[in-house]
């Protein structure tokens, strides 16, 4: 088998339109290109992204293959967005899987998130299948600066991902949490927002129940229950020091996010999604992003990248400029204001 790379970012990937270069004209390719900032001190706020180039984890699950292009993808719709907050931004390149050694790629995605999560900085990890949140749980869980830190996981998808297989696959990282916190003596916190009820047997309903998940369906994510919805998010802001976000693009409709492996026949609206991500974003608790399951080739004029990058724009916006840094904070434990 070929070995697990990293590669660098591809600074042609990172292309748009330059008006200017005072901050006031800033757009993420003059932040990106060649991994830093342009206008930052040493001292600035910043997010780190890092690729996870895979397809290994949604073949093993029988699901459509792609995802291995979607970093790349995410990168180039993130490029020519605005930027209104003076912010580092640091692409730390991509895990590549180029054989099925998912379980290996997995593992260096873990080492290398674990070394972002301790710059300080929030961390979003470009997919990739969902079986990338299993290398970011690693990264966490390997994390100093999380060492002894209660971290809650939110996790926006038609799917619940707690099958037991085999072996892993995109349909399993949530279950491999539940039983690695539990071999280390750690507290399992996952609630998902969007589940699709027929696209969910009794079987992963029933191990939802007894890990003691928190959901709501697709159909109770409504615009009409924005308020019920947030109010599950601030539940879970409330007790936990730290939120590991995993955004599945199929919780979208279809219409909004054609290019996914599973598109969804619901789905859940994107005012509801962009809603959830800002309250977790200021909460000021906010660690680690997941976006996964984008498919290129099979995206309708780059509308499901679109709507990835605009959410990620909105995430790491709100979480570098949140009044403070709940991991420092003695209250951070608090109920969620």
């Amino acid at each position: 088998m070929t070995s697990t790379r990293i590669t660098p970012p591809d600074p042609s990937v990172w292309r748009g339109r330059t008006d200017g270069d005072t901050p006031e004209h800033a757009r993420w390719h003059q932040r990106t290109a060649d991994g830093t900032a342009t206008f930052a001190g040493e001292d600035a706020s910043g997010v780190e992204l890092i690729g996870f180039s895979c397809d290994e984890g949604v073949r093993r699950n029988k699901g459509r293959v792609g995802a291995s292009k979607g970093p790349d993808a995410l990168r180039a719709a993130l490029a020519p967005l605005a930027l209104h907050a003076d912010f580092v931004v640091h692409d730390a390149g991509t895990v590549v899987v180029p054989d099925r050694d998912l379980e290996g790629g997995q593992d260096a995605l873990g080492h290398s998130v674990a070394t972002l999560l301790d710059t300080g900085h929030p961390v979003v990890v470009l997919g990739g299948g969902h079986d990338t949140a299993w290398g970011s749980y690693l990264g966490r869980t390997r994390s100093e600066r999380l060492a002894g830190k209660h971290v809650g996981v939110l996790n926006l998808d038609a799917h619940f991902d707690l099958r037991d297989a085999d072996e892993p696959s995109s349909g399993t990282p949530f279950l491999q949490m539940a039983r690695a916190d539990q071999a280390a003596g750690r507290e399992f916190d996952y609630t998902v927002l969007g589940i699709s009820e027929p696209n969910n047997t009794g079987v992963l309903f029933r191990t939802a129940g007894e890990l003691g998940v928190e959901y709501l369906t697709d159909e109770q994510c409504s615009l009409r229950n924005l308020d019920g919805v947030l109010e599950t998010v601030d539940r879970l802001l409330a007790r936990v020091d730290a939120m590991h976000l995993s955004i599945d693009l199929d919780v979208l409709p279809a219409s909004v996010a054609p290019g996914v492996s599973a598109p969804a026949g619901y789905g859940v609206s994107l005012e509801v999604i962009q809603e959830i991500c800002r309250r977790v974003a200021r909460s000021g608790k906010l660690v680690l992003v997941d976006v996964v399951e984008l498919l290129p080739a099979l995206d309708v004029d780059g509308r499901t990248a679109r709507t990835a990058a605009r959410l990620i724009t909105t995430l790491v916006h709100d979480a570098v400029t949140a009044p403070c840094d709940a991991l420092n904070d003695e209250n951070s434990g608090d109920d969620h204001a």
